[in-house]
């Protein structure tokens, strides 16, 4: 993921800062579709990178994904969403989608002409 520095050098991107520490930080980016504001919160412990991407009234589509994925990630790093069975599921908020990507392993990725 990109560091903190570069993070906030993307000031056009960036509506507001709503905090940053040594884990972290919370923001508003500006939806490429609409203009509406994205929350995002990003993380970077315990061994992953975390991206949280979330609209007041509906899930940020697959181009406000991208979006935000290509400004806070490297061009050379895989990121991914998750599926996990049910008894896993945590839902803390109805229109929220993730990234994640980890420190210390290679992702795995399919062929290329699967992508």
């Amino acid at each position: 993921m990109k560091s903190i520095k570069e993070i906030l050098g993307m000031s056009l991107d960036i509506i507001l800062i709503l905090g940053i520490n040594e884990s972290g930080g919370h923001f508003h980016f500006k939806s490429p579709i609409d203009g509406k504001i994205l929350n995002v919160i990003v993380s970077w412990t315990d061994g992953w990178d975390h991206i949280s991407i979330s609209r007041y009234n509906k899930c940020p589509t697959w181009a406000e994904m991208e979006c935000v994925a290509r400004l806070l990630f490297k061009d050379n790093e895989y990121a991914y969403q998750l599926h996990v069975p049910a008894d896993k599921h945590i839902n803390c908020h109805p229109y929220v989608l993730h990234w994640w990507r980890p420190h210390d392993a290679v992702v795995p990725v399919p062929p290329r002409w699967m992508v």
